[in-house]
Parts: structure tokens; sequence; C-alpha cells
């Protein structure tokens, strides 16, 4: 297939700006998901029973009670490691973004991780909380001593990561069905780095809630990443022109003609595309140019010889009174006997 016959195709898609919205449930989920973000957070600073808890799942050592699963954990775990599960989500979204022709899927994964990295890492360098490993004092929270694990950046990172391919699914079947795998994956790399004593469980509990808050906000971010998108395209088509001027023909897809100018019709009866020269400020716009460098002008309908009214001598090419036909004046009734009569 070719690149003009894909780009037909784009038309074809009246699911592309179909875009996830913030909606009422959504929105109640948000502000229930950051209520339970605090309530950890402020169960920690003051040492509650979680902080209890904590201790209890540290000196029980889980590693130690299962060391035979100890090995394929640890292959488990990189399920939640940043970069390489970034570049396999990236992979097969930028495929998609090959298919389907827009930006849209790289796009949604780039602003999730960005939110990602500053929601989670100042939280981190904020409360710096030390570590399993690295604690000092039994029954202490370990807070404010320049430790980086709370919350959990492995588990926040596998709910995003793999979160975004349900967000970006087409139907809801597909939708509730990646959702479900994706947060077994959360739960399994979460619970994995609590076997693993990276991090204690209240980490795991933040890292959740913290990736779900930066899932169920994406919404507010897609009017920004549909500017971002529609820009992107226009200079992409405009580098492809460039590079190869006359290779796209038909229709443009939505959102990406902003900079270039209507089509014209090259003479084997194609639709071919050209590029917008733009109008000074202040000024008007020069006439666009053909690929040769010299200027296009609209084609005029042919109009044969024979077709064409006569010139006065005035200079105009008909006078109002020349498409006027002469009328005969009707024969009265006694014109026609004397006629009938004599023949």
């Amino acid at each position: 297939m070719r690149t003009d016959d894909k780009l037909d195709q784009m038309e074809e898609r009246p699911t592309d700006r179909a875009r996830p919205r913030m909606t009422q449930t959504r929105l109640w989920l948000l502000w229930g998901t950051l209520a339970v973000y605090f309530a950890i957070v402020a169960g920690v600073l003051a040492s509650t029973w979680l902080v209890t808890f904590d201790w209890q799942v540290m000196l029980f050592r889980p590693y130690k009670q299962w060391p035979s699963i100890h090995a394929f954990l640890d292959y488990f775990v990189v399920l939640g490691q940043r970069g390489p599960t970034a570049l396999a989500v990236a992979a097969w979204l930028g495929w998609r973004c090959w298919r389907q022709r827009n930006l849209h899927p790289l796009l949604v994964l780039g602003a999730s991780l960005l939110l990602l990295n500053m929601t989670v890492g100042a939280a981190k360098i904020g409360m710096g909380r030390l570590g399993p490993h690295y604690a000092t004092t039994v029954g202490s929270t370990e807070m404010w001593l320049g430790g980086d694990i709370f919350p959990s950046g492995h588990t926040a990172n596998a709910v995003v990561t793999w979160g975004v391919l349900a967000y970006l699914a087409t139907t809801p079947l597909r939708r509730r069905t990646l959702s479900v795998i994706a947060a077994l994956g959360a739960l399994g790399v979460g619970m994995t780095t609590v076997y693993l004593g990276t991090h204690w469980v209240s980490d795991v509990l933040l890292g959740w809630a913290a990736g779900l808050l930066v899932l169920l906000a994406l919404p507010w971010f897609e009017p920004a990443m549909t500017w971002a998108e529609d820009r992107l395209m226009g200079i992409l088509l405009r580098l492809w022109l460039r590079l190869r001027p006359g290779s796209l023909r038909g229709p443009l897809p939505v959102g990406t003609s902003a900079g270039l100018s209507p089509q014209r019709v090259a003479p084997d009866g194609e639709v071919l595309l050209r590029e917008a020269v733009p109008a000074p400020p202040g000024g008007r716009a020069t006439a666009a140019r053909a690929p040769d460098g010299r200027p296009h002008h609209p084609a005029r309908p042919h109009t044969s010889r024979a077709e064409r009214s006569p010139v006065t001598p005035a200079g105009s090419r008909r006078p109002p009174h020349a498409d006027r036909v002469p009328r005969t004046p009707p024969l009265s009734p006694t014109s026609g006997r004397g006629h009938s009569q004599n023949t």
C-alpha cells in the first residue's frame, strides 16, 4: 500500500478525536485516591500502626522464608523498572502511531511519565525516607534522613506504564481487560519489592496511589496533547513535502492542515499538496509557487473561439439588447382572411 493510500484512509477513522474525558466518575476516583494518598503520608509521619506493620514485615524477612522464588522475582521486578518498561511500551505505541498516522499514543506515554517523574520524584526527595536495608532505629519512621524510597518508584511506574495501554484502549472490553492485567502486574511488582526488602509496605501503598493519580489526571492534559500533536504533524508533513515534493496525494487528515495551502490539480488529474507561502505582517500574501519555482495560477476553463462573444468597438462583449429576439407583430383577423382568399 502506498503512502498516499494510507493517508486517504485517515479520514475513515471517526474515533481519532474521541479522546478520554474527565467524567464525574473519574473525578470522584481522583479525589478519593488523593485522600488515600494523604492518609498514608499522615499515617507514616504520625508513626501509627502502619509504621509498626512495616517493621513487622521487614523483620519477618520474606526473602529468607521463600528463597526458592528469589531468582524469578529478581527478573519479575524489572516490569516496574522505568527504563526497560518505557522502551517496550514506547516501541508498541510507536507502531500504533505509524498505523494510525498520529502521535497521540506516544504523547500520552510521554505526558504520563513526565507527570510521574515530577510528582513521585518530588515526594521522594521531599520526605527522604530510608529503605529497610538502611534502617537505623527499630520502630522509627526513617523519614528526613536523605533516602528516596517513599513512595515506591517501581510500583508507581508499573501502574502508569502498563495502565497507559488500558487508557488508550479503543473498546470497553479491551479497556477492562488491560486494566485488570495492569492492576495485577502493578500488584505483583509492589509485593515483589516488599519480598526483596527494598521497600516498606507503606512505600508500596503510596506508590499505587501515586500511579493511579497520574492515570486519573491524564484527561486534563488532553487539550495540550492535541495541540502539540497538531503542530508536530504539521512540521512532519512539511518536512516530508520538502524531501519528496508531490509524493503525498489526497486530502490531509484532520488537525494537520495548519500551515498548508489548499490542494491543486496536476496535469494527470491527481490532487497534489503544495506548501503555502505565509503572508508578511501587514502585507498581502504572495502567490503560491509550483515546485519549479514559477508562480502557480489556478487553471481557467477553456472556451473555444466560436463560443466567445464578439467584441464591440466600445470594448464590451455584447450590448445589453443583443440577446433580445425581435418580435413579429401578430396578424390581424382581417389580414389572415384576406391572405387565405388570395391563395
